[in-house]
């Protein structure tokens, strides 16, 4: 039997809460972010605002200049979190098999619900109307029968989306569907790609698998797989935390590595006070990451080590080598021991 996947996505999230709480909000360009002063970002905008240009991740100054009568609020996380509360009650009357992916998205897998007379759809469309009824938040969905799938259709209609695709859909769905909305497609392969002719998923399958490990290594099978629809990943009640780490965006840049060094220790302190939160889980790694005053960005990993001061100098320095620039982030992190090794650590000999 063929699954059954839904994956609820909320549009645009924080500045959904905040336009429920204040109405006046919702026809005006609206970004929750930090403010330019401070070197901040947008977390996330609404579609007036997105009109302009302005997406998540963009500077908060650079979107201001896009749209200098912006509506900028910073982030009231409370109220979020309380709001996603309310949203993944909903969810689990329909299923105990939640996957949270963040505040304002999550997977559920309704193969087995047997209400709405089992139709994916109808429980599509409850989880719409109860979402807006209860909570106030608009929620797209995209119901397949595997998770890249679902997640690729709730993303189809933006917004207030609801998009199905049945296991009869699925292959002409996918012959037609560009290589780039495809999980872990970002710009560097898609130019690789396209090098090699392939725009869409119909061309990608017409790579050999061996040709794909050639170009893309361990990723190559992951492609190969996508292009087909194939995707059995399982909607997982606990998600595997897999790094825990911390940053910090100076309001001025830091012009030398001398200057990066002192802004170690306090990160360290606070990357600490978090892994204690979490019970100081099991080490496999620990990185830095940097970004540049021309906002490149480079990430550096060791496997294995402490999380200490001394290995985060280390790792930093490498990492500065390779730009020679001024400093206008600075993040420190560690890799956590997957839950199947840790499980496999404590099997008896």
């Amino acid at each position: 039997m063929s699954r059954k996947i839904l994956h609820a996505d909320c549009d645009c999230f924080y500045a959904a809460v905040e336009m429920r709480d204040n109405p006046a909000l919702r026809e005006v360009p609206l970004a929750i972010g930090g403010s330019a002063e401070g070197r901040g970002v947008i977390a996330t905008c609404n579609y007036p605002a997105r009109a302009y240009g302005i997406h998540s991740a963009m500077p908060t100054a650079r979107a201001l200049r896009l749209c200098p009568h912006l509506t900028l609020l910073p982030g009231d996380f409370d109220r979020y979190r309380e709001a996603s509360r309310q949203l993944l009650a909903i969810f689990h009357e329909l299923t105990p098999l939640v996957e949270p992916l963040s505040l304002d998205e999550a997977f559920l897998d309704v193969t087995d619900v047997s209400r709405f007379s089992g139709s994916a759809t109808w429980m599509a469309r409850w989880l719409k109307e109860e979402s807006l009824k209860r909570v106030g938040i608009t929620v797209s969905v995209g119901a397949a029968p595997a998770k890249f799938l679902a997640k690729i259709a709730s993303d189809w209609e933006k917004p207030d989306g609801l998009t199905v695709i049945a296991p009869s859909q699925v292959d002409a769905f996918l012959r037609a569907l560009p290589v780039t909305k495809l999980h872990g497609v970002g710009p560097a392969t898609a130019k690789r790609l396209q090098a090699l002719e392939i725009a869409t998923c119909d061309d990608l399958q017409r790579l050999p698998l061996e040709r794909l490990l050639q170009e893309f290594g361990k990723f190559g099978k992951r492609l190969y797989e996508l292009a087909r629809g194939i995707d059995d990943r399982p909607v997982r009640i606990e998600r595997e935390r897999k790094s825990v780490s911390v940053e910090t965006t100076f309001a001025s840049d830091l012009p030398d590595i001398a200057h990066c060094h002192t802004q170690l220790a306090p990160l360290c302190e606070r990357l600490e006070a978090r892994l204690s939160r979490h019970g100081q889980p099991p080490v496999a790694g620990t990185f830095v990451k940097v970004r540049f005053d021309d906002f490149s960005l480079t990430t550096l990993d060791a496997r294995g080590g402490l999380p200490t001061l001394a290995t985060f100098t280390s790792l930093l320095g490498q990492a500065w080598a390779r730009r020679r620039r001024p400093v206008r982030l600075l993040g420190v992190g560690v890799r956590l021991v997957p839950d199947d090794a840790r499980r496999q650590l404590s099997l008896p000999l």
